[in-house]
């Protein structure tokens, strides 16, 4: 019995640590990391397929970033990084904002 009981905490905490390394790296994909005063954007992508996005948020640099961001909002909810000097984001941007003034 001993050795049954020794396993179920050994294999409790592996899971938690599994689970906590899934999540951790779900969210390092190229997300933004938080709402605060500084940059959201740690990573970047150089594009992405423009079916995929919902909307786009581009914000200038200010005194929480010196640096352009752009944000994209994808249709599966997920939020991503764009290299706003990339360009195929700078494409991206204006079928954004050409079909925003068209509506």
């Amino acid at each position: 019995m001993a050795p049954a009981a020794n396993a179920a905490p050994r294999l409790l905490r592996a899971a938690m640590l599994l689970l906590l390394l899934v999540a951790a790296g779900r969210r390092a994909a190229g997300a933004p990391v938080v709402n605060e005063l500084r940059c959201q954007c740690l990573q970047t992508l150089q594009g992405i397929h423009l079916k995929n996005i919902q909307s786009v948020k581009v914000t200038t640099p200010g005194p929480h970033c010196d640096q352009t961001e752009v944000i994209a909002s994808l249709k599966t909810g997920q939020e991503v990084c764009l290299n706003p000097t990339a360009p195929m984001v700078k494409k991206i941007i204006d079928k954004m904002l050409n079909k925003a003034s068209a509506n």
